[in-house]
């Protein structure tokens, strides 16, 4: 060490451990905006610590002289700024996560970004803290980013806050400054429930007020930093919560053995207690509590553990094992926060995938209700989210789902959304509570059924969608095969994109957001024709492979048939009568698909018609007839009995 250690470690390395391990352990994030002195703060509080290692400072004191900001003096900050782009830009990007210990507690602490567009770190590094740390420049004041990550912080959870005035130095240790920036604050928190806030001022290049007090603020009486870290008391009780246990993993070794493991969400649990499997209901009782080191008679929150019951019942990945006296509730439709962390905007009606835990399931949000602004706390209205927007959203998931609202269990209330193509974060989000509404609406039975219309038809009903850019030439041939299937005795109806913009989507403009609602719509009149036993023709844009994945799951195997018109966007944009592309190239039609919105050509349709000029339009009809002769979707009509 760089340092001297502590004497224990050379005289007794097993009485240094076993004292190591009883030490309780605090979590905390470091925020606040740009060039606060985020890094500074923790590579000194490491140095002070005493675990910078030799080689390690060796490499600082030669980093502080090739990169570093403070001349001569070493520059803390490159402890932790890992990234070559931080070192050549002096900022944090991604989240750094260090441990160090005092003689009284262990400490986990995670450096997170101060820029804007890397918000969505910080609300990483937040997800798991006890405290946060939130630096304020003492010249700057109170930031707009100082007051999103409050408001962040005060969203997942986080109740204690230190308001760390960094840079004194840089404003001769004024504290009529500090105390400015103190009210100021608090004044703001209180808006946004923030009450456990402890003011220190310091300096985290000289050391003021880090791990002791220095000789420039005899005017401040409280705590240093690290006597404020070893002392505050974080502890929630998790234990007293009703248990719960996410199942991670279904441990199956052998025949005689079935077990089911995760961490411990909440509460203990003991052999015989009884328990609920959500989101079935079934019920049982605890047999065994099984880990690698044997059997135990309890096991409390964060212990990762594998379960036997009692009774041989289906439970799998995802499910939740609860208290049967206290279970979560199960729904499928929510009111949540969200925080958008993708620099794609949000679009209502996609989509995406929901992950709680290691549940994962299909989610469509739907329009923020309202979305926050942080420097006012104002509910301003909005049709989308964007990168680091806070939004109140209704959600509607595939199926139900066990949770408890965040504010009660983190683990059980807290949740993930991906992009299906891209496989990315897209956003965090927390459950507040269920929407009642899914319990309220119920289908109502019909005698008739699709079957039934269908044979009466003489048909098998088919949804042939059509896609491919303006002017490729969709309805053209959409038009044509319905003639002939229509001269042919078959029941069919032709949907087009621009017809349904004259009624039902008249309210729609062509936002990426509104042709998502556009396909929404489009999808679901097109299954209420085929299920009433039509052969329905749908011809749109629907630019967006996500929308059209969408609108293929609402029918059965067999049932949807995707047609692309692929034609090249110079043939289409020489076909365009209407000038459309010409006002898209000046400028004058906007988030025009194939000028200045994209078009997600499909991967695998069933047919792919070359609508560049090789085949005519009645050429193309044909072949899509003949894929559905053969297709067995126009059987001959049968009669009635």
């Amino acid at each position: 060490m760089a340092h001297a250690t502590n004497d224990l470690v050379s005289t007794d390395i097993e009485g240094y451990l076993r004292a190591h391990e009883r030490k309780s352990l605090l979590r905390f994030i470091t925020c606040g905006s740009v060039d606060d002195g985020k890094s500074t703060l923790i590579g000194r509080l490491l140095y002070d610590a005493k675990l910078v290692f030799a080689d390690h400072l060796a490499a600082l004191e030669a980093d502080s002289k090739r990169v570093g900001t403070q001349g001569d003096d070493l520059d803390f900050a490159l402890l932790v700024d890992g990234l070559a782009a931080e070192r050549e830009q002096g900022i944090t990007i991604d989240v750094a996560y260090r441990f160090f210990s005092t003689e009284r507690r262990k400490f986990i602490v995670a450096d997170t970004p101060g820029h804007e567009q890397y918000t969505r770190n910080m609300v990483t590094g937040a997800s798991t803290a006890d405290l946060a740390v939130i630096l304020v420049d003492a010249r700057k004041g109170v930031l707009t980013q100082t007051r999103r990550h409050s408001h962040l912080v005060s969203l997942l959870g986080i109740r204690r806050i230190v308001l760390a005035v960094n840079k004194l130095d840089l404003v001769d240790y004024d504290q009529d400054v500090f105390t400015a920036v103190e009210e100021e604050y608090r004044a703001f928190a209180a808006g946004i429930g923030l009450t456990d806030i402890t003011c220190i001022p310091m300096s985290a290049l000289r050391g003021d007020n880090i791990t002791e007090a220095g000789p420039h603020m005899p005017w401040y009486t409280g705590p240093s930093l690290i006597g404020y870290l070893e002392s505050v008391d974080v502890t929630d009780d998790p234990d007293s919560r009703p248990f719960r246990l996410p199942v991670q993993w279904v441990n199956r070794p052998d025949l005689d053995f079935r077990g089911f493991a995760g961490q411990i969400a909440g509460g203990r649990v003991r052999p015989g207690d009884p328990v609920r499997v959500l989101p079935s209901g079934r019920e049982s009782t605890v047999a065994r509590i099984v880990t690698a080191d044997g059997d135990l008679d309890e096991a409390v929150t964060d212990q990762s553990v594998t379960v036997t019951l009692a009774d041989e019942i289906d439970v799998s990945r995802g499910d939740v094992i609860a208290a049967a006296a206290d279970p979560p509730q199960v729904a499928d439709q929510f009111r949540c926060r969200l925080i958008w962390m993708s620099e794609e905007p949000m679009l209502p009606g996609r989509t995406y995938l929901f992950k709680l835990g290691a549940l994962g399931t299909g989610v469509a949000i739907g329009r923020p209700n309202y979305v926050l602004n942080v420097n006012t706390m104002e509910h301003t209205a909005a049709r989308t989210l964007a990168l680091n927007d806070i939004g109140v959203c209704d959600i509607r998931l595939d199926r139900p789902v066990p949770f408890d609202p965040y504010a009660e269990n983190r683990h059980t209330g807290g949740f993930i959304v991906i992009d299906r193509l891209t496989r990315t974060t897209v956003a965090a989000g927390l459950l507040d509570f269920a929407l009642r509404r899914s319990q309220n609406v119920h289908r109502q039975s019909v005698e008739v059924d699709k079957r039934e219309r269908a044979r009466r038809k003489g048909q098998r009903p088919a949804a042939l969608w059509f896609t491919g850019l303006s002017g490729a030439g969709k309805s053209t041939i959409a038009n044509l095969v319905e003639k002939r299937l229509h001269d042919e005795g078959h029941h069919t109806y032709l949907l087009d994109g621009d017809n349904l913009r004259h009624g039902l989507n008249k309210d729609l403009g062509f936002t990426d957001a509104d042709r998502v609602e556009n396909v929404r719509r489009a999808a679901e009149v097109t299954r209420l024709m085929v299920d009433s036993g039509l052969i329905v023709l749908a011809s749109f844009i629907s630019p967006f492979r996500a929308e059209r994945r969408f609108a293929r799951s609402l029918f059965g195997e067999g049932e949807f048939i995707e047609i692309h018109v692929d034609t090249p966007l110079h043939v289409a944009e020489s076909r365009d009568r209407k000038g459309l592309y010409a006002k898209a190239r000046r400028g004058r039609l906007v988030h025009f698909t194939g000028v200045d919105s994209p078009y997600e050509p499909p991967e695998s349709p069933e047919l792919r018609l070359d609508g560049g000029g090789s085949l005519s339009a009645e050429e193309c009809a044909h072949l899509v007839v003949e894929h559905l002769r053969a297709a067995g979707v126009l059987t001959p009509a049968q009669e009635e009995s």
